[in-house]
């Protein structure tokens, strides 16, 4: 019902005059989207185009806030290699692109440097690009050679200057590292992917698909509905929504406005891939729910954005199990706590805020708060009641550190309560695809991050990632607090709860990787990554150093830092 509900919400909105033109969004991508916040960092200003707290940005936007910069006095030689390098990137709304390619490949492809294949008419506009990554590496954990076999394509563009549309598709085949394997094993499913089947003995083989449309009702306020993943926040992590589950279907409807930005997303979830008679080969339908989520933004000044965000898990079963959307969650200005209340409480409510204070030029600080349950006076007895569910992050960055040009440094620190993200059935866990909407530890963890990215030359950087966490794990049979799948009503006790409680573990997590762009989104990268986990518990204990080479065209790294 949920997907004939939002097929007609947007037929009946295309009924009205669509006056602006639109754009798709830049995929979602870590190292792109560090090159677009930097630059606002760097400024010390708010940039006026889109709030950063919520991500995918916008084609158009980009495009606009980059012109604005390109033509700014005392930039490096690899500052202006990015700014351009980022309008090429979205040269159709860029007044400063500088996208023609000298020979073109047969006439026809790669006229301009960034595009297999375009068309620019007046009434059609079309880029279509490959997608490639090909990757191989050895580790000390496993006793098999890793490998990422990824082939695809990507499609973009706009109708008649007025509907946006983007398509990806990709086949894959992958053997992961021995820790990547074991979380498989343990929760069968591929981190970041839904329905997945074996490859070989170690691997794995997937499809994957996202696609939307998108179009502005009105100056102000734009529709996008499809398949795909967002994030909220500005750290590496995030506590509220992230792009660690896989893509889902989705109506999104943000309003930007003054120094607002104010943004309704609803969602079609996969509840659990458990219970079925079809089992992994998906011959059965998965148990569905859905997310609710408002998210209102704030410029304050030239310096502070501040966040409120509330959401809801929810389903509606039948006898026969089959879900339906709640259609009074539709409503796009109301308190989901006061709709949740009225229903008899049965759904879960997370709410809290986010923030971005650009202190001076060059620095920035960040944070998230979110809220499960609460009671302020169980907090102030520090009694460990388990039902004092939330999260925090706190974190700041440096551009350009020291006075060394293209030297950016990132610290973070997140910490999740017990329980947090978790409810009385898997209905309302806040997942999908039985993976994390939020963080990919769960909950029941300290965790504290740094970065360090160095750009020496135009197109070569450097990256590195320490992350460090403690963290609490279950036997078998045991429920204190980490895993958001199982149900907090077979928690261990209601009083004593403290981070890290149960099997104790220490993760440690360091990756090393030297990229070099050699033509236009076609990048070569050096990987080395050191995991280890010490546990109080002989099977959770792991030790690896994994080497990798990959060739990436057109697609982001894929990361698995946990």
């Amino acid at each position: 019902m949920c997907k004939y509900l939002f097929g007609t919400f947007i037929l009946l909105t295309c009924g009205y005059y669509i006056s602006e033109a639109q754009s798709s969004y830049a995929p979602l991508n870590e190292d792109y989207y560090h090159l677009v916040d930097r630059y606002e960092i760097k400024s010390g200003k708010i940039n006026p185009y889109f709030h950063t707290s919520l991500k995918a940005y916008n084609r158009q936007s980009i495009a606009y806030f980059v012109d604005s910069l390109l033509q700014t006095e005392g930039l490096s030689e690899q500052d202006q290699f990015n700014l351009q390098y980022l309008a090429n990137d979205n040269w159709e709304w860029s007044e400063q692109a500088a996208n023609e390619s000298k020979k073109p490949f047969l006439k026809h492809f790669y006229k301009a440097k960034s595009d297999l294949y375009h068309v620019r008419e007046k009434a059609f506009d079309l880029h279509v690009n490959p997608v490639l990554h090909l990757s191989g590496g050895v580790e000390t954990e496993g006793n098999v050679n890793t490998f990422t076999n990824t082939r695809g394509v990507e499609i973009r563009g706009v109708v008649d200057d007025k509907v946006g549309f983007y398509s990806f598709i990709g086949e894959n085949q992958i053997i992961n590292p021995q820790y990547v394997r074991n979380y498989r094993i343990r929760n069968l499913t591929v981190p970041h992917e839904g329905f997945w089947k074996g490859y070989e003995d170690d691997g794995v083989d997937f499809f994957t698909a996202r696609g939307y449309i998108t179009f502005n009702a009105t100056k102000h306020i734009n529709f996008q509905f499809g398949h795909d993943r967002f994030t909220i926040g500005n750290g590496h992590r995030s506590l509220i929504l992230s792009d660690y589950a896989p893509a889902y279907l989705f109506l999104k409807v943000n309003t930007q406005v003054w120094k607002i930005s104010y943004t309704n997303l609803f969602t079609n979830l996969t509840a659990d891939v458990f219970g079925n008679a079809g089992g992994l080969t998906a011959n059965d339908r998965y148990p569905e729910k859905y997310m609710a989520m408002h998210h209102l933004g704030i410029n304050i000044g030239k310096k502070l954005n501040i966040g409120i965000f509330e959401s809801v898990i929810f389903d509606r079963q039948d006898s026969i199990s089959n879900g339906s959307f709640d259609i009074r969650y539709l409503n796009p200005i109301i308190f989901y706590r006061a709709i949740e209340q009225q229903n008899g409480s049965s759904d879960n409510v997370l709410l809290g805020l986010d923030f971005k204070w650009l202190a001076r030029k060059k620095i920035s600080f960040y944070g998230q708060l979110a809220l499960d349950e609460f009671l302020l006076e169980n907090l102030k007895e520090g009694s460990g009641w388990w039902a004092n569910k939330f999260a925090i992050q706190i974190g700041g960055e440096y551009v350009d550190a020291f006075g060394v040009n293209n030297l950016d440094l990132q610290a973070e620190a997140n910490i999740a309560r017990p329980y947090t993200y978790s409810h009385s059935s898997r209905y309302g866990s806040y997942s999908h695809y039985r993976q994390p909407l939020a963080h990919p530890l769960g909950a029941n963890f300290n965790e504290f991050l740094g970065i360090i990215r160095y750009q020496s030359f135009k197109r070569f950087y450097l990256t590195s990632k320490f992350i460090y966490a403690d963290y609490g794990s279950d036997n078998v049979g045991e429920n204190f607090g980490s895993n958001i799948l199982l149900d907090n009503e077979t928690r261990e006790m209601e009083f004593g709860n403290e981070i890290g409680q149960g099997v104790s573990n220490q993760l440690l997590f360091v990756d090393l990787t030297a990229t070099y762009q050699w033509k236009h989104n076609f990048f070569i990268d050096l990987k080395h990554v050191y995991r280890t986990n010490s546990s109080d518990l002989v099977a959770n204990e792991t030790d690896t150093n994994y080497s990798s080479m990959s060739i990436r065209w057109n697609i982001p790294q894929r990361l698995h830092e946990f």
